[in-house]
């Protein structure tokens, strides 16, 4: 049996300002904005190549906005990566590199904080 992690709930104070963070500066594809009814918005961005998919609106968490950290993405290459943020608009910071990995670390408006890693290449 296969378990796949399909979807993360992001905790976020300003549904709009998180939409145009994803898309337009982090790059990420909005795939649903969709009002259900009344105190319920459903919004999924996927990560470029992920196939696991972020999700915040109304009524998705009751974590507090900011309070995710730790969110971990594997990239091919961690500096390409890290310029595609600086240019577009995000604070990143440096390649931390480690003997498992290259790491940048971002952040959202609301605090929400990514990890994006370039594994280290396998002696086979």
């Amino acid at each position: 049996m296969h378990w796949k992690i399909e979807l993360i709930a992001l905790p976020v104070s300003d549904v709009d300002r998180a939409i145009a963070f994803y898309r337009d500066r982090a790059g990420f594809t909005l795939d649903h904005d969709h009002r259900v009814e009344d105190g319920l918005r459903f919004v999924q961005f996927t990560p470029p190549g992920s196939a696991c998919s972020i999700a915040f609106g109304e009524g998705i968490s009751t974590m507090a906005p900011g309070s995710l950290h730790g969110i971990q993405v594997v990239v091919d290459d961690a500096a390409g990566a890290r310029k595609e943020l600086l240019d577009r608009g995000v604070e990143a910071s440096e390649v931390d590199v480690q003997p498992w990995g290259s790491f940048v670390y971002f952040a959202d408006p609301d605090g929400n904080q990514w990890a994006l890693q370039e594994l280290p290449v396998r002696a086979d």
